[in-house]
């Protein structure tokens, strides 16, 4: 079915606003992770573990699959189609793989932020599970950026 011009434009404004704010969210998400895993401060992280899952649960993850959502909507609702052309099945690709790996990541992050809940969470404890959202958020980043490119170029 080939949506009207009007539907088209909603459903693309929403693919991009979405996919643009989790490109912003992970960002975001990513200097948490970097202040929980350097400071010195143990109020800043645990301050930062109780806001990377805040911001994981309930900004990320809905953005992320509202992007897939639109994305499939666009690509079956266009002349585009999901399977015509090697960019839309990449970016395809790339999204299931953020979402996967975000999925998968959300118990270590729940994980951090009940133990930065406890009264007795210093600024060195579980450092070795600590880097692991810095990897995997700077390793999201850099995958969000991919379909963008693969858009313009």
């Amino acid at each position: 079915m080939i949506m009207t011009p009007g539907l088209r434009k909603f459903a693309l404004t929403a693919h991009v606003a979405s996919s643009v704010g989790s490109l912003g969210a992970v960002a975001g998400f990513l200097v948490l992770a970097v202040a929980g895993l350097t400071s010195k401060d143990s109020q800043m992280v645990r301050a930062a573990y109780l806001a990377m899952e805040l911001t994981a649960c309930y900004v990320i993850v809905p953005l992320v699959l509202a992007s897939l959502v639109t994305g499939l909507v666009q690509s079956l609702g266009t002349p585009w189609g999901l399977l015509r052309h090697y960019w839309v099945v990449a970016k395809l690709l790339l999204n299931l793989v953020v979402t996967v790996v975000l999925l998968l990541q959300l118990e270590l992050i729940g994980y951090l932020a009940d133990v930065a809940a406890e009264t007795m969470f210093s600024n060195t404890d579980l450092y070795g599970l600590r880097i692991s959202p810095v990897i995997h958020a700077a390793g999201g980043l850099l995958v969000l950026l991919l379909p963008v490119a693969l858009s313009l170029y």
